[in-house]
């Protein structure tokens, strides 16, 4: 598959913090009423049998005080060993709880946005930030696009393998990023020399210095300790990523959206998202896979998106997650991401490699229509042809018309709602 250069990247950026124009979801027409009774009946029997469900359902309570801590450990660059990110950085409002770029870009960065990408020595790391809307409510137990954290017969799996510091899954995620290397640990010498290892202790060497650093500190220290009634010097990095766990939990919990005033309270619904919701249930296929409470079954599937950047495996490749399992059947597939607030999450795929909804959805059932394949090297048709392979295999659409991908947009919109301030 094509990888993008830096430079591509950038003008992707900038073409997104750019792009002021309202969803591409039709003409006025699109926004007319619907008032097919019938037809508007079978759209919410299929989503409520397809596993939706109102979102106060979805909710796991926190502790106030946990959350608190949280919140102010979210926005700290203490989590990082050298102090130059937090995760607020990569995890904005403005964005959608993402950072509006095709890929991250990790220790070291300044700005936010394109400015991020442009104006700073930080690595350009290998895929897409995912949203953080509904992480670690009811039934989100699948983690990060390759799904390396998960719940399996009622048992976290990790990296920690079975070491796991805690037995919710939320927790184990909130662990990863701070261990991860260029994400918020900069390769350094030094780093590499003493901490680049697969044993599980050099990662409990860093968090052990986080958790200090948290203890000693003279705002979130105390709050902390108040939090989980201990004294400071009790404190470990599983009270950081707790507190932490609790604020996202509560902070990106799914709100009611359109969708859910339509289905369960007889709200209203435009023609267009009418016909895009009974295609999306229907021919599209699209439930297939976006399915349950989260519109994600939290299953691996092949879609051959553009690749974007360098790849997890270098060369332009992601092999996805085959790198979590080492099963050759695993090459190319990806976690079903969720589908809430899509219009402020993109650009989207696991590299950020495709901007608008529409051309995600297109990349489902005609994905060489977005792959410029005239400057490709062998290397890359190489790669393009084995991704082809698999996604070839999941159960595709029949082929869609643009103006129903334009429905399908438009139904998917209905899941939008105003996150926090």
């Amino acid at each position: 598959m094509k990888s993008v250069s830096n430079a591509t990247l950038l003008s992707a950026a900038l073409f997104l913090t750019a792009c002021d124009a309202p969803p591409s979801d039709g003409s006025q027409a699109s926004a007319e009423p619907a008032t097919d009774t019938m037809r508007m009946a079978a759209l919410r029997d299929a989503a409520i049998a397809s596993g939706f469900v109102r979102a106060e359902a979805l909710a796991i309570p926190v502790d106030p005080a946990r959350r608190d801590a949280g919140r102010l450990i979210f926005a700290s660059t203490k989590m990082s060993l050298n102090q130059s990110i937090s995760c607020r950085d990569c995890h904005l409002n403005e964005f959608g709880s993402t950072d509006g770029l095709p890929n991250a870009v990790g220790a070291g960065a300044v700005g936010h946005g394109a400015a991020r990408m442009a104006n700073s020595e930080g690595p350009i790391l290998p895929r897409n930030v995912l949203p953080f809307w509904g992480r670690g409510s009811k039934g989100f137990t699948t983690f990060f696009w390759d799904g390396k954290v998960s719940v399996e017969d009622g048992k976290v799996v990790s990296q920690f393998g079975d070491r796991a510091p805690s037995g919710d899954p939320m927790v184990v995620a909130a662990h990863l990023p701070s261990v991860e290397l260029r994400e918020m640990i900069a390769d350094t010498p030094t780093v590499r020399d003493t901490l680049v290892t697969e044993d599980v202790d050099a990662a409990r060497t860093v968090q052990d210095e986080l958790a200090r650093r948290f203890a000693d500190d003279a705002e979130i220290g105390p709050r902390l300790a108040a939090a989980y009634r201990l004294p400071a010097g009790k404190l470990a990095f599983g009270h950081v990523a707790d507190a932490l766990a609790a604020f996202i939990r509560d902070e990106f919990r799914i709100r009611p959206t359109r969708l859910e005033a339509f289905v369960f309270d007889r709200g209203q619904i435009s023609r267009t998202e009418l016909a895009g919701g009974l295609l999306f249930y229907g021919r599209g296929r699209c439930s297939f896979c976006h399915s349950g409470p989260y519109f994600s079954d939290f299953d691996f599937h092949a879609v051959a998106f553009p690749q974007a950047g360098f790849g997890k495996n270098g060369f332009g490749i992601d092999e996805g997650r085959y790198n979590v399992t080492l099963d050759p059947a695993d090459r190319f597939r990806f976690r079903t991401p969720p589908l809430y607030n899509l219009s402020s999450t993109g650009p989207y795929s696991h590299s950020g490699s495709v901007v608008r909804v529409e051309d995600a959805i297109i990349a489902h059932f005609d994905p060489l229509r977005l792959i410029d394949t005239k400057d490709m090297s062998i290397r890359e048709r190489a790669d393009l042809y084995s991704r082809l392979g698999p996604a070839s295999r999941e159960p595709l659409p029949s082929a869609l018309t643009d103006a129903e991908v334009r429905s399908i947009a438009a139904f998917l919109r209905m899941l939008d709602f105003k996150g926090p301030s």
